[in-house]
């Protein structure tokens, strides 16, 4: 008997997506399904572009199919496309500020020092590489590096009215506070003006349609991620941090701030692991998998650890951050890793958690606006 239509459906009802747990048909990515004689195309959407189970998906539907053919052997096509899915609203009356970004992502980290910038920059232009539409917000509105590690210098901010328009460079958009004052200029800003600053750069840049805005944070646990999670939707954080303890000690904060403000966690990475020297040897520098340990005791995903490499500073400072996927294969690999490990936590995010954070401050909850 021939493979019909129905019996192809009926077979990737029972294909799993490994991270969301629900079949491929119940959650609506099967876009189509041809049959011609003996050749069976499958047309699959996934969650991201930068899903890292997409072989073990495609392992499971030729199996289910060959399964669901019997004695017969289709030869079988699947077809991959990919749309980010934005979470749905807790509340739909509530009107998003950014309504055409599906994600933001804030990275954040306990203390100064860890790398917190290098890491953004990579999860940006990581994740643009695999094929997703990304944005950079520079919000350390205190110390801006990114548009050095962007290499922005050299570009004029223009404006559409009170609209920014964002610096589109290495497949990103950006925009950095450093770019509209004086780079001499020291940001000696309380609370309130803190918090104006950054509602202005974030609310005021024309982002477009995007399916991840990542948003560099200052160190510590101060009036920026307050300020952050009370004006926008937040999908999740992710924490930085060094092996050592006192980085440790200071990143465990920087969560419990996150979860205090009911952000979720998408995971921590380790910077600065360790260091390849010329003799060719492996050096623990700070302690290497600390923040495994970490992510481990706490319940929280460990997105990955990163080495030092000089190439890496070389990049940063001439503003050429796609060299960071250049350096060697091994690098490449890893960055390329803890991208789709983020976009991963995202699409689990988005299944099993929808909706904006509720800011707690001394005990009180107040809805975020």
């Amino acid at each position: 008997m021939s493979l019909t239509h129905d019996a192809v459906l009926h077979a990737l009802s029972t294909v799993q997506d490994p991270d969301l747990g629900r079949d491929l048909v119940t959650l609506g990515m099967v876009k189509d399904v041809q049959i011609d004689g003996s050749k069976v195309t499958v047309g699959i959407e996934l969650t991201t572009p930068a899903c890292p189970m997409k072989d073990r998906i495609q392992a499971d539907i030729e199996q289910a199919i060959r399964s669901a053919a019997g004695s017969e052997k289709p030869d079988i096509t699947v077809e991959f496309t990919a749309q980010v899915r934005a979470a749905k609203p807790e509340n739909p009356e509530t009107p998003n500020p950014l309504p055409g970004v599906k994600h933001v992502i804030a990275v954040g980290a306990g203390k100064g020092g860890v790398g917190k910038s290098t890491v953004s920059t990579s999860l940006a232009t990581g994740l643009a590489r695999l094929g997703a539409k990304v944005g950079l917000l520079d919000g350390d509105i205190y110390g801006p590096s990114l548009s050095t590690m962007l290499g922005l210098d050299e570009l004029q901010a223009t404006a559409n009215g009170n609209i920014l328009d964002p610096f589109e460079v290495h497949g990103i958009k950006s925009m950095s506070i450093a770019k509209l004052v004086d780079p001499e200029k020291a940001m000696i800003w309380r609370g309130p003006m803190a918090h104006k600053a950054f509602s202005q750069l974030v609310l005021q840049t024309d982002w477009g349609e995007l399916d991840y805005l990542i948003v560099d944070l200052p160190p510590g646990t101060g009036d920026v991620p307050l300020s952050l999670a009370q004006l926008l939707p937040l999908t999740g954080s992710v924490v930085v941090c060094t092996p050592q303890r006192v980085a440790i000690d200071d990143a465990r904060r920087a969560v419990r701030m996150f979860q205090q403000l009911n952000v979720g966690v998408l995971g921590v990475v380790e910077n600065m692991s360790w260091f390849v020297g010329d003799d060719g040897k492996e050096y623990d520098l700070f302690g290497r998998g600390g923040a495994e340990r970490m992510a481990e005791g706490m319940g929280i995903p460990f997105l990955g650890a990163i080495p030092l490499h000089m190439n890496m500073r070389i990049n940063a400072d001439e503003g050429t951050p796609l060299g960071n996927f250049e350096i060697n294969d091994e690098i490449t690999g890893i960055l390329t890793d803890t991208c789709q490990r983020l976009a991963q936590q995202v699409s689990i995010a988005t299944a099993n958690t929808p909706g904006r954070p509720t800011l707690t401050i001394s005990g009180q909850p107040t809805p975020s606006t």
